[in-house]
Parts: structure tokens; sequence; C-alpha cells
């Protein structure tokens, strides 16, 4: 465990992300960073989550002035296209119909900042996520809860219902959650 760590500061809006840190055990502190989490032209989806944890680290470096910042970003992949969070109901609709009976990638990129030594680790995660098939009904009443809008692939595989649309999942559970929790301790170690 770390103990006696500097202050941490998590730079992300996500109840996911933040209960997730709180399972380490770690005291920290939240702030919300806003930047366009757009896909800029072909962009790799590994790329591409590494330059928003990056991005969102520049962003929370102008208003953090100690301690460790910690950034990610999550993206659901389905035959090379990324799939963000859904813009409506409909869009919601439509994210769960693609995926459904399907194996997608959800990627999640996190930078780890210490602002006292300057060391700087940005890393990413995969997994692979098999949706069994679903029916229009389960769709429209998971979307009903209001679950998917927040979310990237519009589902979350904790806490609600989306849990049951998974098969199989092949690779590490909590980056489906928003952060690679044992990945993330491991570099926490290497820029304290």
């Amino acid at each position: 465990m770390i103990n006696n760590h500097p202050l941490i500061v998590l730079a992300s809006k996500s109840p996911r992300r933040k209960k997730l840190l709180q399972q380490l055990n770690l005291k920290f502190k939240v702030i919300s960073v806003e930047i366009n989490e757009d896909q800029k032209g072909k962009e790799l989806p590994a790329a591409m989550v590494k330059r928003l944890a990056r991005e969102k680290l520049v962003r929370a470096k102008k208003s953090v002035e100690k301690g460790i910042i910690i950034t990610a970003d999550t993206i659901v992949v389905l035959n090379n296209k990324v799939i963000g969070k859904p813009v409506n109901k409909t869009d919601a609709k439509r994210i769960l119909g693609k995926l459904s009976n399907k194996t997608h990638l959800v990627y999640t990129g996190f930078a780890v900042h210490n602002l006292k030594n300057e060391k700087t680790i940005i890393d990413f995660e995969k997994t692979e996520v098999t949706f069994r098939k679903l029916s229009n009904r389960e769709i429209d009443d998971y979307i009903r809860t209001g679950s998917p809008m927040d979310k990237a692939g519009a589902y979350g595989i904790q806490d609600d219902f989306g849990a049951v649309f998974i098969k199989k999942i092949n690779g590490d559970y909590y980056n489906v959650v928003g952060l690679p929790i044992a990945k993330l301790y491991t570099n926490l170690l290497k820029v304290i």
C-alpha cells in the first residue's frame, strides 16, 4: 500500500473512477477538466486515449499546484471505429444494437504526474468484451434508466443492468469500468 503519499488529484468527473481510487484507500481530491475528446483523423485507439490523458493532464496542471495528478479517458472500439458516449437515447439504442452479439475493445489511457519531481507516466490498457445477443426490449428498458447516457459504448459493466449484457471479458475488468487499477497503482509507485 502507498502510505504517506503526497496529495493525489483525480482530474475526472467520473464517479466510477472516484470509486476505484477509493478502493485503494488513497486520500485524494477530485477536479473536473474539460477537453475536446474527438478522434483526430485516423488516430489509432491506443494513441488517442494516451493523447486525451495527456491533454487532460496539461489542463489539470493549470489549476493544481502540488501533489500527483491522475487523468484518464476511456473509449470503446468496434470494427476499428471509436464509439463514444451517446448523444441521445436514439444514439444509445443504435450503439447497443451494434455491440449486441459482438466483441469490442475497451481502451483506457491514463496519465500519472508528480508535480514535485516532474515524473510523468502515460500508458493505456486494452480489454476485449463480448456481448450476448440483446433484445430490443432489453435495450429500451436499459435506456429508460438513463444509465447509458454518460458512458462510452452506452453501457456500464458495474453497478447497473449493463452487466448482464456481457457474455465474456478478456483482460482487465477495472479497465472496462474506467481505470486499469493494477497498472495505475504500479505506475503511481514509480512517480512517488
